[in-house]
């Protein structure tokens, strides 16, 4: 792994293993940047600093690093919480929107929770996430949050990894090659 940008003051202090979870994937464990409390929170207050002035209502986060990140920062603007879940893992009568993705090492499907008292129609999300690598994840939480009538006013990420895509409006505090 290589970085390439780093945006952070304090000391990043990564881990990968290679063959995670199949053979021919490099895991990037992001668990240091949250043990670490001084790490944690600036990532927090660079967040912050990057949306505090959008017109959000909601962060959006898929499971399960995603809802670290998304709930800490959701709590710091004061604005609700969207936790983007596996599919069971919501009873299907809470269910908004299920779909389907593709990861770097196989398919899967996520289901959008209903929201309270409100719908999708109208309202400002902003997604954020742990890794951006192809971005299959997240451009598929933009489209089905489309479909329900939504805004999406962004997408922001702890960690990207540049060579897997070409997104040049994500926000991102680390990017990164695999080399």
């Amino acid at each position: 792994m290589k970085i390439l940008r780093n945006e952070l003051k304090s000391e990043l202090n990564l881990r990968t293993e290679k063959d995670y979870p199949i053979k021919g994937i490099e895991f990037i464990d992001i668990n240091p940047l949250i043990l670490q409390k001084d790490v944690f929170n600036e990532i927090m207050d660079k967040f912050v600093e990057e949306l505090k002035n959008r017109n959000i209502d909601y962060i959006v986060a898929p499971e399960a690093r995603g809802f670290l990140f998304g709930s800490a920062i959701a709590e710091k603007l004061s604005v609700g919480l969207v936790p983007v879940r596996k599919k069971g893992k919501l009873p299907p009568t809470t269910v908004a929107s299920q779909f389907d993705y593709e990861k770097e090492y196989g398919k899967d499907t996520l289901e959008l929770p209903k929201l309270v008292n409100t719908e999708y129609t109208g309202k400002n999300f902003y997604i954020i996430d742990d890794i951006y690598a192809t971005g299959n994840t997240l451009d598929s939480i933009k489209e089905a949050i489309k479909k329900l009538g939504g805004n999406v006013l962004g997408e922001g990420v702890v960690m990207n990894i540049v060579e897997l895509n070409n997104n040049k409006d994500l926000f991102s505090l680390i990017d990164i090659n695999e080399e």
